[in-house]
């Protein structure tokens, strides 16, 4: 298997899909086999990538912030999944947002606006964008279809920041980051001393120079870098012992957050057939059946995770394709045989 991976990811550098890659398979008892390929900035050639860069998670976020800590809450019986968010958030009462549960949210069947065009709508205020998501109309009725949508991650974090009192980052910190020992994850911007052994991104056009330390998707950037679409930064250690937790929580201390009913619900498909599959915030991972049982999530920066409760196994990729492209398609087609090679 080894021998294998490392040859398509050394080919994914070659073609220029990404700088560089690091990556890791393993299951309950740890890492079973882990390599890197590449370098860290092609503006660099002498740096080569490291099994501890660190590297924009983008989408990620959704799951190492908003599931966690949304998964913790639950835990707590803070929350109960189907009841409309209007009959105990003030903020949506009597508002389109106020029907909808945070099920729907989960399984991205709200019927909420698709794009999150922040700055557009509703200007660069903060305030004024958290007013202006929470009550915007929605463009179809909820649990009607599965419609992908970074707005339900955003409402989703400004859900957790009022049920728990404190903001996004505060309660992944708390809950999950620090309990788990994830000591490379955190909001961005990055503090100086860990800039240099974070994987750049896509050029700013404003600075002429590629996105490091600095998140690239702009609601996150325009939201000070902390927001549930994205923002979050880590490395495959951390991942690594986020995903083990997963799959056996004896690995981790009893005050982590979200816990075995949490993960084994949400990696469930609950969308009552509508398509495509979903299960909370993850998704089936494509080409694999019931049997395997293998879920995952992506963030657009070149990064994914998968697991399988039923192998018993876990495998992250990260990359930085975004230095290169926004083309999803030469990295889709590495992803999918990375995951046939680490589950096989």
């Amino acid at each position: 298997m080894t021998d294998r991976i490392e040859t398509l990811l050394n080919e994914g550098v070659r073609d220029k899909v990404y700088p560089g890659a690091v990556w890791a398979v393993g299951d309950s008892g740890g890492i079973r086999a882990r390599g890197t390929t590449g370098v860290l900035d092609p503006d660099e050639p002498e740096a080569p990538m490291r099994s501890d860069t660190v590297f924009d998670a983008a989408s990620l976020t959704k799951i190492l912030a908003v599931w966690s800590s949304i998964g913790a809450l639950w835990e707590d019986s803070v929350l109960d999944l189907d009841q409309p968010l209007g009959s105990f958030w003030p903020e949506v009462e009597g508002r389109p947002l106020g029907q909808v549960t945070a099920r729907h949210l989960l399984t991205h069947t709200a019927g909420v606006p698709l794009r999150a065009q922040l700055k557009n709508l509703y200007g660069t205020d903060p305030q004024a964008i958290r007013r202006g998501v929470l009550h915007e109309e929605r463009h179809r009725p909820p649990g009607e279809a599965v419609e992908y949508t970074d707005r339900a991650a955003l409402i989703l974090g400004y859900l957790a920041e009022h049920l728990s009192g404190q903001p996004l980052d505060q309660v992944a910190a708390a809950r999950t980051w620090q309990p788990l020992g994830m000591g490379s994850t955190r909001f961005g911007p990055l503090p100086d001393q860990i800039v240099p052994r974070c994987a750049p991104t896509e050029l700013d056009p404003e600075t002429d120079t590629h996105l490091k330390g600095t998140a690239h998707d702009f609601s996150a950037r325009l939201l000070g870098g902390v927001c549930g679409i994205a923002g979050v930064f880590t490395a495959l250690d951390d991942l690594a012992g986020f995903l083990r937790y997963m799959l056996d929580p004896a690995t981790a201390p009893a005050e982590a957050g979200f816990g075995p009913e949490w993960t084994a619900y949400s990696l469930t498909v609950q969308t009552n057939g509508l398509e495509p599959a979903r299960g909370l915030f993850w998704h089936p991972a494509p080409g694999t059946s019931d049997e395997q049982d293998v879920w995952v999530h992506y963030g657009f920066t070149g990064t994914g995770m998968w697991i399988s409760p039923t192998a018993d196994r876990w495998a992250v990729l990260l990359t930085n394709k975004l230095y290169y492209t926004r083309d999803r398609q030469p990295l889709t087609d590495i992803r999918n045989t990375f995951r046939e090679l680490a589950f096989a």
